[in-house]
């Protein structure tokens, strides 16, 4: 049986890229997504080898967070920037010993191979390797995600988990890295196409025994809103910086100089931001883009929205700073409806303060 046909079998709608969309019970996935455990299939999600002398060091050169030093196993989301500090890809790069391993934004694993390339000069030690034609990339979200992770290794609760494992276990090996949750915890698991569907069935009992199941991408777009993670094509792109879309924590303030880094430290010393990321709550359904307004003036935008498996309407949008407080109720207009938008909390990790530009 092909991967297809076992996805196929257990209910997958699939996209035109052959990734699933859902598995026909949106509400069981993201309800599983939220209380138990999901598997989803995310081999859109682009996947690099980096081997060489310097594949550590030309990452370090050109993105935003500190990849030296990093201990073998360890894992660092950072971010590419243009000149002027606006976001071009992110990626999460793993130490796997004598490799390095990078996963991409959906549909971005050619964009980001270029441009690294791009960034290969002479006497550089650096040579990338496309894994997509060769791997699929499966993911876990999900409170339980972790213990199934430890049962793999054999390890008890109260083991502490390492960022990233190479895992052989009943019969098969695959890596395992662990990256930024939309819920409870995130684990990427990358097979060879030699064992892809092995792998699926396998995890696919291990996460019905502890009542999850599978999702599609239908239900990680409404786990990825409701968790306020910036999407490609829409947080993540060149009209923003990282410390607007609440990447914060994925920028080093301390280490030597990279592509943009003059612009994003200028905005880091003085403390102050045009606009930032902001998470809302609709009460109606509304597409993206669309203008934010108060008081009849437009203070931002709303870029990603959502109505949940569970009647919810949730929203992202990046707003000037006076109105980024929690309880405060924005307004949008769609065609002749007005619908109001209220700020829940910011998005993703932020400094203790901020202040607007206006404030100065």
């Amino acid at each position: 049986m092909t991967l297809k046909e076992a996805q196929e079998r257990s209910g997958a709608v699939l996209a035109p890229d052959g990734i699933p969309l859902h598995f026909g019970d949106q509400r069981a996935e993201y309800q599983a997504g939220l209380k138990s455990v999901v598997l989803m299939d995310r081999s859109h999600e682009g996947r690099l080898e980096l081997t060489g002398r310097d594949r550590f060091e030309i990452i370090q050169r050109t993105s935003t967070n500190d990849v030296l030093n990093m201990p073998v196993g360890a894992g660092r989301a950072t971010i590419f920037t243009n000149p002027t500090g606006r976001i071009l890809d992110r990626i999460t790069l793993f130490n796997c010993g004598d490799t390095a391993i990078a996963l991409t934004e959906p549909g971005r694993g050619p964009a980001v191979q270029q441009y690294i390339q791009r960034q290969i000069f002479f006497n550089d030690d650096l040579r990338l390797t496309d894994l997509v034609p060769t791997t699929r990339l499966f993911v876990l979200h999900g409170p339980e995600a972790d213990t199934i992770i430890r049962e793999w290794l054999g390890a008890g609760a109260d083991t502490p988990l390492n960022p990233s494992y190479a895992i052989q276990h009943s019969g098969l090996t695959y890596f395992a890295g662990q990256r930024k949750p939309l819920s409870g915890s995130h684990w990427a698991l990358l097979v060879d196409n030699s064992q892809a569907e092995a792998l699926w069935q396998q995890v696919t009992q291990a996460i019905q025994a502890v009542g999850g199941c599978l999702a599609g991408s239908l239900t990680y777009n409404a786990l990825r809103i409701r968790a306020g993670r910036p999407g490609v094509g829409r947080e993540l792109t060149t009209d923003y910086i990282p410390l607007e879309a609440g990447l914060w924590d994925e920028v080093s303030f301390s280490k030597g100089c990279y592509t943009g880094q003059e612009i994003i430290a200028r905005m880091e010393s003085r403390n102050k931001l045009a606009k930032t990321l902001v998470m809302l709550k609709l009460d109606a359904p509304l597409e993206a883009p669309a203008e934010l307004t108060s008081e009849g003036r437009a203070v931002g935008t709303l870029t990603s929205s959502v109505t949940t498996p569970l009647g919810v309407h949730l929203a992202m949008g990046f707003i000037k700073l006076p109105q980024a407080i929690p309880g405060q109720v924005l307004m949008v207009m769609a065609g002749e409806q007005k619908i109001s938008a209220e700020v829940t909390a910011l998005a993703g990790v932020q400094p203790p303060t901020l202040v607007s530009e206006t404030d100065r």
